[in-house]
């Protein structure tokens, strides 16, 4: 399978160029013979919302998101979803000018800097799905600091998980947060963390550029299931990059290694539950 990394910077509420960027992109990873082509969280649109006069969310229908994936190449699209009375931050899997799959951002991030949750409703599901290359699953950047959504993709089979992401190193105002938070440490750590554990491909893709106080860096990296970095875009500057892959490999990393067998999923049930039951949040 070969994987094309989307790296590039959104105009913040410029639907129509962010597109037609996307479109290029595509065509040129159609060119390359790539099998997917994955774009950074929020890449019709930008990610400051609350800044815009009015809302520009898109239906996860919306042919001009099919119209991406009109050639050989799936596309994994981030957009604001308009789901009728609420708003979500959405990623979509499209093959074949059709909807194959939409995650809907599950861990809104409300420290420091960002806001998402005022502009933004929060997904309730979390599903792997098949494609012609594999099954897959996919993350939008502050879910894969949750613990166990990683972990619930590969117990549900995936063996590839997308992670479109808006990583910044903050700037300006928000500059505090560099002495919280060294976000592409946190992300290199991570991300092999993940592919190690969870012993399946991990193709992350960050977006580029400067919007109000926040600096995207970039980044973007696939990791095979053993935690190796196999390919990465560099830092600060849009690229289109490819590589190829062989997703059965995290099938033969799971028989070498099998962690993923001893999920005792009944006792993580039980334990939940009485968490739940004593206060927990649900």
């Amino acid at each position: 399978m070969r994987i094309a990394l989307g790296q590039f910077g959104s105009e913040l509420g410029g639907v129509d160029t962010n597109l037609e960027q996307m479109r290029e992109l595509t065509d040129e990873a159609n060119s390359r013979h790539a099998d997917l082509i994955v774009f950074p969280e929020l890449a019709t649109h930008g990610y400051s919302l609350g800044h815009l006069a009015d809302s520009r969310s898109v239906r996860a229908k919306d042919p001009r998101l099919a119209e991406l994936a009109r050639g050989h190449c799936d596309v994994l699209a981030g957009f604001h979803e308009d789901g009728g009375v609420r708003n979500y931050n959405s990623a979509a899997y499209l093959s074949d000018r059709e909807v194959v799959h939409v995650h809907r951002k599950l861990y809104l991030p409300t420290y420091l800097a960002w806001e998402e949750r005022k502009h933004h409703s929060p997904g309730q599901t979390m599903r792997a799905f098949d494609t012609a290359h594999g099954r897959t699953a996919v993350l939008i950047c502050n879910d894969a600091w949750q613990p166990a959504l990683p972990w619930l993709a590969a117990q549900d089979g995936a063996e590839l998980l997308l992670i479109p992401t808006d990583s910044a190193a903050a700037l300006g105002a928000v500059a505090q947060e560099a002495t919280v938070l060294d976000t592409i440490d946190y992300w290199q750590q991570l991300l092999r963390f993940i592919a190690r554990m969870q012993q399946c491909w991990v193709v992350f893709v960050n977006r580029v550029g400067t919007e109000g106080a926040a600096r995207f860096w970039g980044g973007s990296r696939v990791l095979d299931p053993t935690g190796e970095i196999v390919v990465e875009a560099p830092l600060w500057e849009p690229a289109l990059v490819t590589v190829d892959i062989d997703v059965a490999a995290a099938r033969r990393r799971r028989r070498e290694l099998p962690l993923l067998a001893e999920a005792r999923l009944g006792l993580v049930e039980r334990e939940l539950l009485r968490l739940i039951a004593e206060g927990g949040d649900a």
